[in-house]
């Protein structure tokens, strides 16, 4: 069997230096970064590839691979749980894993934050003058019900943090089945019973528009949407016109379509969206990261099946 001190090995990472320096590799084993500029041009020698979203400096991926692609390349690993960002040509290498459950703690604690900012009417109770002291109603999370479209990884630590504000929590899972201290329900059931209601959906081809017009009809008025998923996931004009009749209470989107939506955009200035640049995964350290990688090394080198597996066809 392969042991990890001895094998030969090349690495190319597309990490920022602050998580490249988290992942614990043995001496022996080359490593080679690869520039924002050409995050690509994977080293021939390469046989791993740890990659990261295409956003931002990253985001300019070619329609097509570079020559030689993918050469030596047997295994990809992208740190992110979805993997829809990608490029297709991506996929033709063996073995791609995914990040599921690296960020799924930070991202609750983020959309629980989202929904007490609602309730609390945050930041628009702090105060800074004299005048100002006076009473203000404020909401509360207990006995309200949390919507759950999508109950993996992430969506099941938000329900952790939910019910323990108090909240009843439904969701939706398309594989259905059932779930300890929360209720199963349909598509139709979790959008109707919502008081807040969190979009954790993976983007398929499937879900792509799943928030639409007739979805957010459903809901009770007043409610709440959050959005820490995907941007295609919801109807940015349904939401916008569900928001100037009144009957979308608030919105709270951290994904949008596109990234970033374009000056002038009204979703940059409506009264009650709170809107921000897809950040709800950041928190902590880099460390989180590497304790999936390193297992899964461990697990390739031996010849193990790795964790994480991004099934055949999933690269949208």
């Amino acid at each position: 069997m392969a042991d990890l001190a001895t094998v030969p090995l090349t690495i190319a990472h597309q990490l920022p230096p602050a998580m490249a320096g988290q992942l614990g590799l043995p001496p022996h084993i080359a490593v080679q970064e690869l520039p924002p500029e050409s995050a690509w041009d994977v080293p021939a020698e390469a046989e791993i590839l740890i990659a990261v979203p295409p956003r931002g400096e990253r985001a300019n991926v070619p329609a097509q691979p570079l020559p030689g692609w993918p050469g030596r390349l047997r295994w990809v690993h992208a740190v992110s749980a979805g993997v829809d960002e990608y490029p297709p040509w991506l996929f033709q290498v063996p073995l791609v894993t995914c990040g599921r459950g690296t960020n799924s703690a930070t991202i609750a604690e983020f959309t629980l934050a989202a929904i007490l900012a609602v309730e609390k009417r945050l930041p628009e109770i702090w105060i800074s003058e004299a005048q100002a002291w006076k009473p203000v109603q404020l909401g509360t999370l207990n006995r309200k019900t949390l919507g759950l479209l999508g109950y993996g990884s992430i969506g099941q630590e938000i329900a952790t943090r939910a019910t323990a504000f108090g909240m009843e929590v439904l969701a939706f899972r398309r594989s259905g089945g059932e779930a300890p201290g929360v209720r199963i329900a349909d598509f139709a059931t979790v959008l109707a019973a919502a008081d807040h209601l969190v979009v954790s959906l993976p983007l398929t081809p499937e879900t792509a528009g799943i928030v639409d017009a007739a979805a957010l009809a459903r809901l009770k008025p007043g409610a709440h949407l959050v959005n820490i998923a995907r941007g295609r996931l919801v109807d940015h004009d349904a939401l916008l016109a569900a928001l100037e009749l009144g009957h979308l209470g608030f919105a709270s989107l951290d994904v949008t379509e596109p990234e970033p939506l374009p000056a002038g955009h009204p979703l940059y200035t409506h009264p009650r969206v709170h809107l921000s640049p897809h950040i709800s995964w950041s928190g902590g350290d880099a460390s989180r990261y590497a304790p999936l990688f390193q297992e899964n090394l461990r697990r390739y080198l031996k010849g193990e099946a790795l964790l994480n597996l991004v099934p055949p066809g999933r690269g949208y």
